[in-house]
């Protein structure tokens, strides 16, 4: 019960501050793509979260956690957290002022790698129920090296990419996608530091580093 309350309070506040994310700096609420982009969040991300809390509280608990102990992932933390916002903002002010006009078939493109991304991080949760948004190394913690993770090393970021690439598309601007294209870096800089953290204290990374040589994009870091 107390995850299911913890979960509903902190949807209800995320999505209050993604809406005036959105149609505040758009200045109308005649934004369809800004509805849409709402709607397919909200309605992804409970079947998400109803997803992992059937399957394992625990999982959910751990993805609530927002503590980082290690000082550059904090940092790190941060960027991803302030870039996200920006390319929403901007992309709603895009749409204000007109700077740009994505085609709708794009557009379309834009929900579609939305969608993967949200499913994907999904199934790297339920893949991997020691998975978190911060880095850490918990006891006894086991080594996961198949399904997504058998592609690349981490999965999460690899799909969270997919997310900050369609937003700005689906949202209609493509000014917005220049606060998208920092994203991988900051990833990789946040799995270079983390994978400092696993090569010490996670049994058998080092093998699993051999095995699986890509980080964030299969067949290419």
């Amino acid at each position: 019960m107390k995850s299911i309350l913890k979960m509903l309070l902190s949807g209800f506040l995320l999505m209050s501050a993604l809406w005036l994310l959105l149609f505040v700096p758009a200045g109308t609420l005649n934004y369809w793509q800004a509805w849409l982009f709402f709607a397919v969040l909200l309605a992804a991300s409970w079947v998400a979260s109803i997803y992992l809390l059937r399957k394992s509280p625990a999982i959910l608990e751990r993805r609530m956690m927002a503590s980082e102990s290690r000082g550059v992932q904090k940092v790190l933390s941060v960027a991803t957290y302030v870039f996200w916002i920006a390319l929403v903002v901007v992309s709603a002010l895009d749409h204000r002022f007109g700077w740009s006009t994505v085609p709708i078939p794009l557009c379309l493109v834009g929900f579609v790698l939305i969608v993967v991304g949200i499913g994907g991080v999904t199934q790297v949760f339920a893949q991997n129920s020691h998975a978190a948004i911060t880095i850490r190394v918990e006891e006894d913690q086991p080594l996961i090296s198949t399904g997504v993770y058998a592609l690349v090393r981490h999965p999460m970021y690899t799909f969270n990419t997919f997310l900050y690439t369609g937003t700005p598309l689906a949202l209609g601007s493509y000014w917005g996608l220049l606060f998208a294209i920092p994203a991988p870096l900051i990833f990789a800089l946040r799995i270079c530091d983390e994978e400092k953290l696993l090569r010490e204290e996670l049994t058998g990374y080092g093998s699993y580093m051999q095995k699986v040589p890509h980080r964030l994009v299969p067949g290419l870091w």
